[in-house]
């Protein structure tokens, strides 16, 4: 029987060459979909080219309260109009203080833009620097999705023993009871979560996703972040060059080749 793996790219609207890289994996068959971020002058753009896409590929949102622009502009999350750095937001929303308002309304709008431009609720949310596992971000999604329309969500990774385990370990730590909480509250979980590796060392990559192939459970989900450099990349992410290779492998005969001998295949947005 063959075996069916869902890859993810996160950070769709992020920079237009990013879009161009994860429209191109999408086009050959080589992702399962995408999540977006809506903060940006571009998202209307970016979202007409994705539109078309919606019902063949998953589209979900990609929850965005660190490092950019905030929508909703100054309040007790984002001081200067801007939003903090995960080590500056995690424990003060964590400790309270954040006002759990200003959350929940750049939240709000981060949603509300997705749907203005897709006409559609997302099919999946997920989170940037994985901010959906925070409880302040839990209790939002609770409160927003009616029970029988809640969009899946992504979970928690596994821990295991690979040379990522601290950073696996860290993101197992923030997502602390997330599965079952957010399962019981009704919504459908995507785990275990896979994809995590130092993007510092753009080699590790391929192994990360050749593991995937050999074992990511159908349930599972496996999140990447190809794409191509642009300047608007280089003044708003660090996470740069290796987009590039994710990008390569990704589209790559030899990643064909590797699905067609496990025999597995790329789950599509209906999977």
């Amino acid at each position: 029987m063959t075996r069916r793996i869902r890859l993810i790219a996160d950070d769709y609207g992020l920079a237009p060459g990013v879009c161009a890289g994860i429209l191109d994996l999408l086009d050959r068959g080589r992702l399962t979909g995408t999540s977006c971020m809506t903060g940006f002058p571009e998202w209307p753009d970016a979202a007409a080219r994705i539109k078309p896409l919606c019902g063949r590929a998953a589209v979900g949102l990609h929850l965005t309260l660190t490092d950019q622009p905030a929508i909703t502009g100054r309040s007790s999350l984002a001081p200067e109009g801007r939003l903090p750095p995960l080590r500056s937001l995690a424990l003060p929303v964590l400790r309270g203080r954040v006002d759990a308002w200003d959350v929940h309304a750049e939240l709000d709008a981060q949603y509300n833009r997705f749907v203005e431009a897709l006409g559609r609720q997302p099919d999946f949310i997920d989170g940037h620097q994985h901010v959906h596992f925070l409880p302040a971000v839990r209790a939002w999604l609770r409160a927003r999705f009616s029970e029988g329309a809640r969009p899946a969500l992504r979970g928690a990774p596994a821990i295991g023993k690979a040379a990522v385990a601290p950073k696996v370990a860290a993101i197992a730590a923030l997502a602390a009871g997330f599965n079952r909480s957010m399962a019981r509250a009704g919504f459908i979980i995507f785990e275990p979560l896979a994809g995590i590796y130092d993007w510092r060392q753009p080699e590790r990559f391929s192994p990360v996703l050749q593991a995937a192939v050999e074992a990511l459970p159908q349930r599972g989900l496996f999140m990447c972040h190809p794409g191509h450099v642009d300047e608007t990349l280089r003044a708003r992410d660090p996470m740069q060059s290796v987009r590039e290779v994710e990008f390569s492998v990704l589209a790559s005969d030899a990643f064909g080749a590797s699905l067609a001998r496990a025999g597995v295949e790329i789950m599509d947005g209906k999977g």
